[in-house]
């Protein structure tokens, strides 16, 4: 390989890792896939991003979806995050991650007809809804 086309895939490479945008995100209770409904709502603290909370339909469900920052991880390892699809009268289908767990998805909600927004929190206080999707 020549070093043009050396310098050219490591400048590709470097471009997509800072510029690029992230993927959708794997469930692993609906097999057919999901989409991205709505905004993401970010937790933050002060100027430093805790957690991305965000809401997802596919496989005829609604789905609540947190990830907590590796920035964040790193100097909080003891976290526990917690995601909910909600209708506005409480959680439906919330569930918790393990101590430390970076990615949690709620259980499905057969809410696809009526109005949700999900609700994520990240323990020390941090906590937020993305927007209500109908």
């Amino acid at each position: 390989m020549g070093k043009l086309t050396a310098t050219v895939l490591a400048a590709a490479a470097i471009a997509v890792t800072f510029t690029g945008t992230a993927q959708a995100e794997t469930n692993p209770r609906c097999s057919t896939g999901v989409t991205k409904i709505g905004d993401t709502k970010y937790l933050k603290s002060g100027s430093k991003t805790v957690a991305s909370v965000k809401q997802f339909k596919g496989c005829n469900k609604n789905w609540g979806y947190i990830y907590v920052w590796d920035s964040w991880k790193a100097d909080h390892p003891n976290f526990v995050a917690t995601v909910a699809v909600t209708t506005g009268d409480g959680g439906i289908d919330t569930d918790s991650g393990a101590r430390g767990q970076q990615e949690v998805w709620s259980r499905g909600a057969r809410t696809l007809n009526v109005c949700t927004q999900v609700y994520g929190t990240v323990s020390g206080g941090h906590a937020g809804f993305t927007e209500e999707r109908c």
